[in-house]
C-alpha cells in the first residue's frame, strides 16, 4: 500500500488533523518527520478539544500506531508533558514509537534560540524560543545529540561536553549569560532514559516493513511548504524540511513509496511570525478573520497575521511538494463577508507576475492583484454534501481550486471532526 503525504500548503496552521482525521481508521501509522515542538495543531473531538505540539495527531485515533521519527528534534521533557496529560484524558499513549536517530532539544539549545533572538533586536526572525533552530544546527554541525546517545552515559556525556565546550563560550563572551554545566545537562537526560527507552527503536525499517505488508503508512508535516527552509522564504522559515520531500529523509523511506501528496489550505491566509506575506490585512478584515477564525498560536497563543486567499502560494506548494489533492479547511469562517476576494496574482514594480517571485526582495514587494466572489451567510458548520453548500460559496471553492493547481477534495466547515465534505476520497 502507499505512503501518504500531507503537508501544510501556505505557512502553517492550516489544519492538517482535519485531513488526518477525515483518513481515520483507514490508517495504520501516522508519522511525524520533521520538526519539533515550535508548531501546534488542535484536534476538536466531540466536545473535547486537544492542543499537540511534538505528538503526531494520529495518537488520538484508535488502532493507529504514532511515530516520531529520525528527522525530528524532540525536547524530552515536553514530549512526557504530552503523553502525560493524554493519559491523565484516558488516551491510550502505549503505541508509540520514537526513533533512536531523532535528535534531542536540550537546555541550552532553549537557551541559546532565546538570547539569539533577543540579540538580533529588530532583524528577529520571530522563532518560537523552543530551541529548534540551535538543535538542528547541532544536527548539521555534527554535535548534536541523538535518542540512542541516551542509553550509553559516556558517550552522552562526551557528546555534552564537546557541544558546550564551543557554547559556553558563546554564551559568556557574547551574550553575557552563564557557563551551563555538563553534569547539569547530563543528569537531566539521563532521568528519562528508562523511561523512553520501551518507546525507541529502529522506525524506518518498521515504517518499511510496514508497507512491504500493505499497511497504509500517513506522514504528517510541521509546519508548511511557505517555511520550508529551502523553499520557502528565507530566512524567514524554519530550520527543517517541510515539504513532501522531507518525509523520505525525515523518516528512511524511499521516495518511490509516496504515491499521494495532501496539501492543506485555508480558505483565506495566516502567517505567524516575521517575514513578507503579500495579502496580509491591517483592517477590520484582518481582524474578523482573526476573531472567527480563532487565529492564534496552538503553540505561542500569539495572534496570528491574517489575509486573503493566496493563489499563486497553492500553485507554488502544489509544483514544490507534487500536490494530487488540496484539503480547504475553514471555509466556514468567511461567512458573513459581503465579497471576499483572492490574490490571482502580483504587481512586482509595475510588472503583473503570476507565479511566486523567486527574488525575496520582489516577493517582499509584491502588491497582491485581487479578484472578488460575492460571499455568503447561510451557515456551514452542518452542511456534509458540495450540492448543499450556498451557491455563492460552490462557486468560490471551484473558483480557487481552477487556479491552485490541484484538485481541492474535501473542505472543511467546521471546527469538529465530523464537519468537513468530501469531494474526492484522498486514497482513490
Amino acid at each position: 500500500m502507499p505512503a501518504i503525504v500531507i503537508i501544510g500548503a501556505q505557512w502553517g496552521d492550516e489544519g492538517k488533523g482535519k485531513a488526518t482525521d477525515l483518513l481515520g481508521s483507514r490508517i495504520d501509522y501516522v508519522v511525524k518527520f520533521n520538526g519539533g515542538n515550535n508548531a501546534g495543531h488542535t484536534v476538536v473531538i466531540g466536545n473535547q478539544k486537544y492542543a499537540l505540539h511534538l505528538l503526531p495527531s494520529g495518537i488520538l485515533t484508535d488502532g493507529v500506531i504514532p511515530v516520531i521519527s529520525n528527522g525530528v528534534v524532540i525536547d524530552i521533557e515536553v514530549l512526557f508533558d504530552e503523553l502525560e496529560a493524554l493519559t491523565a484524558r484516558g488516551v491510550d499513549v502505549s503505541k508509540l514509537r520514537v526513533s533512536a536517530n531523532a535528535h534531542i532539544i536540550t537546555q541550552y539549545h532553549r537557551t541559546l534560540d532565546k538570547v539569539t533572538e533577543r540579540f538580533l533586536g529588530k532583524k528577529q526572525i520571530g522563532t518560537t524560543g523552543r530551541g529548534i533552530g540551535p538543535a538542528y544546527a547541532d544536527k548539521i554541525n555534527r554535535v548534536g545529540l541523538r535518542i540512542q546517545d541516551l542509553f550509553d552515559e559516556n558517550i552522552l556525556r562526551q557528546k555534552v561536553e564537546a557541544a558546550l565546550d564551543q557554547k559556553n563560550h558563546l554564551l559568556v563572551k557574547v551574550y553575557n549569560r552563564r557557563a551551563i554545566m555538563v553534569d547539569e545537562i547530563v543528569e537531566n537526560l539521563l532521568s528519562y532514559a528508562e523511561r523512553l527507552r520501551p518507546m525507541v527503536g529502529d522506525t524506518a525499517l518498521e515504517l518499511n516493513r510496514a508497507l512491504d505488508d500493505g499497511k497504509i503508512v500517513l506522514f504528517e508535516g510541521g509546519q508548511a511548504t511557505m517555511l520550508d527552509v529551502d523553499h520557502g522564504t528565507y530566512p524567514f522559515v524554519t530550520s527543517s524540511n517541510s515539504t513532501a520531500g522531507g518525509a523520505s529523509t525525515g523518516s528512511g523511506i524511499g521516495p518511490g513509496r509516496i504515491e499521494r501528496v495532501i496539501g492543506i489550505v485555508k480558505a483565506y491566509t495566516t502567517r505567524v511570525g516575521a517575514g513578507p506575506f503579500p495579502t496580509e490585512l491591517f483592517d477590520e478584515s484582518g481582524e474578523f478573520l482573526r476573531s472567527a477564525g480563532f487565529e492564534f498560536g496552538t503553540t505561542t497563543g500569539r495572534p496570528r497575521r491574517t489575509g486573503w486567499y493566496d493563489a499563486p502560494i497553492a500553485r507554488y506548494s502544489a509544483r514544490i511538494n507534487g500536490v494530487t489533492d488540496f484539503v480547504m479547511t475553514k471555509l466556514d469562517v468567511l461567512t458573513g463577508l459581503a465579497t471576499i476576494p483572492v490574490c490571482v496574482a502580483y504587481d512586482v514594480d509595475g510588472v503583473r507576475v503570476e507565479e511566486v517571485p523567486v527574488s525575496q526582495s520582489d516577493f517582499h514587494h509584491a502588491v497582491p492583484i485581487y479578484e472578488e466572489f460575492p460571499g455568503w451567510t447561510d451557515d456551514l458548520t452542518g452542511i456534509r454534501r458540495f450540492e448543499d453548500l450556498p451557491v455563492n460559496a460552490q462557486s468560490y471553492v471551484l473558483a480557487v481550486e481552477a487556479m491552485s493547481g490541484s484538485r481541492i477534495s474535501a473542505i472543511g466547515v467546521g471546527p469538529g471532526r465530523d464537519a468537513i465534505i468530501v469531494r474526492h476520497d484522498l486514497l482513490d
